[in-house]
């Protein structure tokens, strides 16, 4: 019997053995952090949170694209809307003449039409640079760079 009460006294168990309320089971057990049901607790908010981590990610990538497919969609309207307005310009035969006078230095009968050569236009400034350029011709330096390559040191 003293080794029981040696066991009581290091257990802190000071109830009577027969109280029927199961002293000496309960405080030898305790209250552990984690039950059972604590940990299957855990297990399914992890399963929960995996299933639905993909459809959470799949929506968000989905709306993003929906994003861009919207934003493409405007920027398609507004260049439909601008090629409209050009059809109708070059549906108006003023526009038509107007532009080929323009661009294509084109005389109706009866006019006289003159084209100004000043040398301000690119054929003048092409003209200028051929007759004066102070740097040769890529071949000619390609083949002064060959030659000095082969002359010994």
């Amino acid at each position: 019997m003293a080794k029981d009460d040696d066991r009581k006294a290091l257990r802190g168990d000071d109830a009577p053995e027969g109280s029927g309320s199961g002293g000496s089971r309960s405080a030898r057990r305790g209250n552990p952090a984690l039950t059972s049901r604590a940990a299957i607790l855990a297990i399914v908010m992890c399963a929960i949170a995996l299933s639905l981590a993909y459809p959470v990610r799949e929506y968000i990538a989905q709306r993003q694209e929906i994003a861009s497919l919207e934003h493409k969609e405007r920027v398609a309207q507004k260049q439909v809307e601008e090629l409209a307005q050009r059809k109708q310009r070059l549906g108006d035969k003023s526009y038509i003449e107007r532009e080929a006078k323009r661009r294509l230095h084109y005389c109706n009968t009866g006019e006289k039409c003159f084209i100004v050569l000043d040398g301000g236009g690119a054929g003048g400034q092409q003209a200028q640079q051929d007759g004066k350029s102070s740097r040769p011709p890529w071949y000619e330096s390609l083949w002064r760079s060959v030659e000095a390559a082969d002359r010994p040191r």
